[in-house]
C-alpha cells in the first residue's frame, strides 16, 4: 500500500498511478521553525502587530488565516520607486542564520518518517515582497509608470530569493520548497497576463529552475484565479500549484494540463465557517471531489497556503468526505474532451481584441472616455479644457466622458480584458479631471452637484481593503460621493457615518470568513437607528454570496467593484 509520500510522488508524474487520493496536506511535513523562518517571522504571531526584517510593518489578527502588511501614515519602507535603493535593504540571512540547523534537520527528518515529504517554507514571494515594501497600489501602477525601476527592485528581491533558497537546501536538505507569491483575486490576476510574463515570469523560471536542479519539487502556493496563465506556471518549473480555487475552473484546467501539474486546492474560504454545518461541509467537499479527482493530478485540500483551517471542525468533515471518496470504487478517466471555459491562444492566455493605438475618433465625449480607459492623463485634461472652453457643461462632460469611459473599463475589468494597473491609473486620472471640473459643478444654490453619496469600509477585524478601494474608484468615477472609513471598521461607525453625512448607501466589505457576521450587525443597528429605509447596504468581498447578502437582510451583493458601481448608480438614478 502506497505511503502519502508514495502517492504525491506518483501525482508529479504524468502517467502516475497513485492509489488513492490525497488527504490535503498529508504528505508534506512544513517545516516553519528552520533558522531562517525563525528570524524572518519569529515575532510574527497570531494577535499581534510586528516588524518584519525588511522594515515592513505586519499585522495578524487572531482569526485571520494569514498575515497582513500596514501601510499608511509613514509605514511604507519605499514610497518613492524612483529611489527604491534608498529605502530598501534585504535581510542579511548568511550573517544571522548559521545555528541550529542540524537540530532543525533532524527534528524535520523525524517528523516526517518514511510517510511523509520535508518541506522547506519560503513566504513572501518576489510580487508580494514588492507590494510589502511600496504598498500595493503603488507596486501595480509602478509597473506602468517606473518599469525600469520595477524591473530593477525584481531582480533585486530575486537574487535575495535565489540566496535564501541556497542556504534552505543547503542546510535543510528539504525535499520540497513550498513558495508563496499571490498574483490575483478569486477571479482574476492582478494584471494583464502579459505583463505578468514581462516582469515576473523570468525571475520565477531562475528561482524554480534553481530549485528544480537540487532535486527538490517546486510547489507554489497562490489562492488566486490564474488559469490564464497556468501553462506558463508550469514551463517555468512549478510542479504543485497549491491553492487552487475552485473559481480556476479545475477540470477545464486537467484537461488542458494533462499531468503538467499538480492542482492542490478546491476547498475555498466560502466554507470555512464557525457556522458551517457538517452537513454542508460534507455536500461541498463531495462535490469538490466528485467535479475534480476524476481529471488525475489534484490533491484536494483547503486553499489557504498553510494545513489547517480557521475552524478546526472543517477539515474533520473534509477529510471524512475524502476516506469515504476512497472507500468508492472509481474508474478513472484521464483523456476527457478539452472544454475550455474561455478562449484560450496557444500561451494559455485569455485572447483578446487587440488594443488600437489610434487616435480615438468620434466626439469629444468620445474621445475623452477613451482617454480616461487607456490612463492617458494629459491627453484626458486636454480634452476637458477643450470641452469646457467650447461651452460645454461640466455634468455633461463627467456623465457623458468621464464615467461612460469608466463604466467601459469597468465591464472590461469585470469581463477580465482589464485589471487592476489599469483601473487605479484609471482613477488617478478620473481624480484628475474632476478636480478641474469642480468649479464648474454647482448647482442653483452653490453645492457641488453629484448623484448620491455612500460610506464605505472594510468590517470589524479585517484588514483587507483592497477590494474596498476599488469600489471607492468605481464609485467615484461613476460620480458618487465617498466617504472611505478605510478598514477593520466597528458597526457603529457604519452607522455614525451614513447619519452625519446623509448617506443613500453603506457599502461594507470582508475578505475573511470570520469577519462576515459584522455585516449582520450593520443591517440590524441600521434598523434600530432608524435609517433601514433611507439607506441601501451593500455587500461584498471573496466569501460573500447572494444567499449570505439575503440572510442578513442587506439589499444588494456584487462579486466586483465595476458590478457595485452599476448597482449603486442604478438604485440612486431610479
Amino acid at each position: 500500500m502506497q505511503t502519502p509520500k508514495e502517492i504525491f510522488l506518483e501525482l508529479l508524474k504524468p502517467d502516475g498511478k497513485p492509489e488513492r487520493i490525497l488527504k490535503q496536506y498529508e504528505a508534506l511535513h512544513m517545516c516553519l521553525y528552520d533558522p531562517i523562518n525563525a528570524y524572518l517571522r519569529g515575532n510574527r504571531r497570531r494577535g499581534t502587530t510586528s516588524r518584519d526584517r525588511w522594515g515592513t510593518t505586519i499585522s495578524f489578527p487572531e482569526d485571520a488565516p494569514g498575515a497582513t502588511p500596514l501601510h499608511g501614515d509613514g509605514l511604507t519602507v519605499c514610497p518613492d520607486i524612483t529611489r527604491w535603493r534608498e529605502y530598501v535593504r534585504a535581510p542579511d540571512i548568511a550573517a544571522n542564520c548559521t545555528e541550529g540547523w542540524e537540530e532543525c534537520r533532524a527534528k524535520a527528518r523525524a517528523a516526517a518518517g518514511d510517510e511523509q515529504l520535508v518541506a522547506g517554507f519560503m513566504g513572501t514571494g518576489i510580487f508580494e515582497q514588492c507590494h510589502f515594501l511600496m504598498g500595493f497600489e503603488n507596486t501595480l501602477t509602478a509597473l506602468y509608470e517606473h518599469p525600469e525601476k520595477m524591473h530593477e527592485l525584481i531582480e533585486y528581491i530575486t537574487e535575495y530569493r535565489l540566496r535564501y533558497v541556497q542556504l534552505l537546501i543547503d542546510n535543510l536538505q528539504p525535499d520540497v520548497i513550498f513558495s508563496h507569491d499571490d498574483w490575483g483575486t478569486k477571479s482574476a490576476l492582478f494584471m494583464k497576463p502579459d505583463m505578468w510574463r514581462a516582469f515576473f515570469k523570468e525571475p520565477y523560471r531562475r528561482f524554480y529552475g534553481y530549485i528544480r536542479s537540487r532535486g527538490c519539487i517546486a510547489v507554489h502556493h497562490a489562492d488566486s484565479y490564474l488559469a490564464d496563465i497556468v501553462d506558463d506556471m508550469a514551463d517555468i518549473g512549478i510542479q504543485v500549484w497549491q491553492g487552487t480555487l475552485p473559481e480556476n475552473d479545475i477540470p477545464a484546467l486537467q484537461r488542458r494540463l494533462k499531468g503538467r501539474l499538480v492542482l492542490m486546492g478546491g476547498m475555498g474560504a466560502a466554507i470555512d465557517r464557525a457556522d458551517a454545518t457538517p452537513e454542508e461541509i460534507t455536500v461541498y467537499a463531495e462535490k469538490t471531489l466528485r467535479d475534480c479527482c476524476p481529471g488525475g493530478h489534484f490533491i484536494p485540500s483547503i486553499t489557504y497556503g498553510m494545513p489547517g483551517a480557521v475552524y478546526p471542525h472543517i477539515d474533520q468533515y473534509i477529510d471524512l468526505a475524502i476516506d469515504r471518496y476512497n472507500a468508492e470504487l472509481h474508474m478513472p478517466h484521464f483523456d476527457l474532451p478539452e472544454i475550455p471555459r474561455r478562449k484560450l491562444d496557444a500561451a494559455g492566455a485569455a485572447t483578446q481584441p487587440a488594443a488600437k493605438d489610434e487616435e480615438a475618433e468620434g466626439d469629444i465625449l468620445t474621445r475623452i472616455a477613451a482617454a480616461i480607459k487607456r490612463g492617458q492623463q494629459k491627453k484626458l485634461l486636454a480634452l476637458i479644457d477643450e470641452a469646457l472652453g467650447g461651452g460645454m457643461d461640466a455634468q455633461d462632460i463627467l456623465s457623458g466622458g468621464l464615467i461612460a469611459g469608466m463604466n467601459e473599463l469597468g465591464e472590461d475589468f469585470s469581463a477580465n480584458r482589464a485589471f487592476v494597473p489599469e483601473m487605479l491609473i484609471a482613477a488617478r486620472c478620473m481624480a484628475a479631471a474632476t478636480a478641474v471640473l469642480k468649479p464648474h459643478m454647482v448647482s442653483a444654490d452653490g453645492s457641488r452637484r453629484s448623484i448620491g453619496s455612500a460610506c464605505i469600509g472594510t468590517v470589524l477585524g479585517d484588514l483587507h481593503d483592497i477590494g474596498k478601494n476599488l469600489v471607492k474608484i468605481m464609485f467615484e468615477g461613476s460620480g458618487i460621493e465617498v466617504y472611505d472609513l478605510g478598514a477593520d471598521v466597528p458597526p457603529e461607525r457604519f452607522i455614525e457615518a451614513a447619519r452625519e453625512h446623509g448617506c443613500d448607501i453603506i457599502a461594507c466589505s470582508s475578505l475573511l470568513t470570520t469577519t462576515m457576521q459584522e455585516m449582520r450587525q450593520i443591517v440590524e443597528l441600521s434598523e434600530k437607528a432608524g435609517i433601514r429605509d433611507k439607506v441601501t447596504v451593500m455587500v461584498g468581498g471573496a466569501p460573500i454570496s447572494q444567499s449570505f447578502c439575503a440572510e442578513i437582510g442587506a439589499d444588494i451583493y456584487t462579486p466586483d467593484a465595476a458590478s457595485a458601481a452599476r448597482a449603486a448608480v442604478k438604485i440612486l438614478t431610479k
